[in-house]
């Protein structure tokens, strides 16, 4: 690893050196050293692919081993036998999907109203809303656990999904979106033709919206997949565990196999690279298309 750094370190000042040569030295090396970045954000991704094919003993030997072993097929065993995966998998889809779908709706929504409607006290209340943003998750874990526990919603998939359902990032980047990218003329074209609101809102304004569903869907797709705190307080019940509940299950002081445990995370991790390869145009298109205000 020592030598690793040490390669990349001697050859970022290399191109650094070059950069100062020419423009195409110059474009090279930026993108010479892109790849470098890209590599060490890929690097533990593709050792955890690696892991999952080795037996534990190899996985605690050192030099760490860096090529796919033979041990797939008894890692996934060992994994089927330890936990019940497919159960796991499909409660965190069950859980993440109504999340996202309620989270488009009710954000954009949101954000349409704050972007478009004049009415009193708008600016105060985004305000305060946005001012919620500022508050660490964390601090709210013990009245919203006292709330979920008095609606009866421990062990139950509804805790997760239902309270931030409307929540205060969604709806700022819904509200940014449709302020730079909704022309007002369009709805005005619209209230013309006899279209009420809601027929405005669903067939005119959701249409140019598709790039900032696609980002917004994505990261609370990713966020949602990936809960832990929350779902280890509310769900109690082994057969309502999502993914990282699943996961922690794995690890014991008494042991862990670590070859199912790389595994199951491989496994976990796939459906979180399909979502974004398959929405990667539309989430680049809303990261880019707020930024300049037509």
């Amino acid at each position: 690893m020592v030598k690793l750094l040490l390669v990349i370190t001697v050859v970022a000042v290399l191109l650094v050196i070059i950069s100062f040569l020419s423009p195409i030295g110059k474009k090279v090396s930026l993108y010479v050293v892109l790849g470098l970045i890209a590599l060490i954000m890929l690097l533990p991704f593709f050792m955890m692919f690696v892991m999952a094919t080795l037996k534990t003993n190899e996985i605690y030997s050192f030099p760490p081993i860096m090529w796919f072993g033979s041990n797939l097929g008894e890692n996934f065993k060992n994994m089927v036998a330890a936990v019940n995966f497919p159960r796991s998998f499909l409660n965190s889809v069950i859980v993440t999907c109504s999340h996202v779908i309620l989270v488009l709706f009710f954000c954009s929504i949101g954000g349409y109203a704050f972007s478009v409607y004049d009415f009193p006290g708008r600016n105060k209340l985004f305000a305060i809303l946005l001012a919620t943003m500022m508050i660490p998750a964390t601090a709210g874990i013990i009245p919203w656990f006292i709330m979920m526990s008095k609606f009866g919603w421990v062990n139950d998939f509804k805790a997760l999904i239902i309270p931030s359902c409307a929540n205060a990032f969604g709806i700022f980047w819904m509200r940014q979106y449709c302020q730079n990218n909704v022309p007002k003329s369009l709805m005005e074209a619209a209230r013309i033709d006899g279209c009420s609101e809601w027929t405005i809102f669903f067939r005119v304004i959701a249409p140019i919206l598709k790039p900032a569903y696609a980002s917004l869907g994505i990261m609370q797709f990713v966020n949602m997949w990936n809960e832990f705190m929350q779902a280890l307080i509310i769900l109690r019940k082994e057969k309502l565990y999502t993914l990282p509940l699943m996961l922690r299950s794995m690890v014991s002081d008494r042991g862990t196999d670590y070859g199912a445990v790389m595994l199951a995370s491989t496994c976990a991790v796939l459906p979180l690279l399909i979502c974004f390869l398959s929405a990667s145009k539309f989430f680049m298109d809303g990261l880019t298309a707020g930024a300049v205000k037509e």
